[in-house]
């Protein structure tokens, strides 16, 4: 038997009806490409209101992460402030 094989020890979970496609609007998309790595910056709108939608694609695999457009304010500090942490940090060298 393979591990998929297996019975599961939380029993068999029927997850119902998938869920419905919800409605969204494209308001703007950039692209970036940083060394291997293309990251697509999608602010999109739904009913539940705005987001962006930050796509890492690598040799196509994609991850993504979704932040609400309230937090967009905070998310943006974080990076200006880990930006500027980078810059005034010098590099270790590992080649030693």
């Amino acid at each position: 038997m393979i591990s998929n094989e297996r019975p599961s020890p939380f029993g068999s979970r029927s997850y119902g009806q998938p869920k419905p496609a919800v409605n969204e609007d494209t308001l703007r998309t950039e692209r970036i490409q940083i060394e291997r790595k293309t990251f697509i910056f999608t602010l999109k709108e739904n009913p539940r209101g705005r987001f962006l939608r930050i796509t890492e694609d690598v040799g196509g695999r994609r991850d993504n992460i979704i932040i609400p457009a309230p937090g967009l304010e905070d998310f943006l500090k974080q990076i200006e402030d880990m930006v500027k942490a980078s810059n005034e940090i010098p590099p270790k060298d590992y080649a030693s």
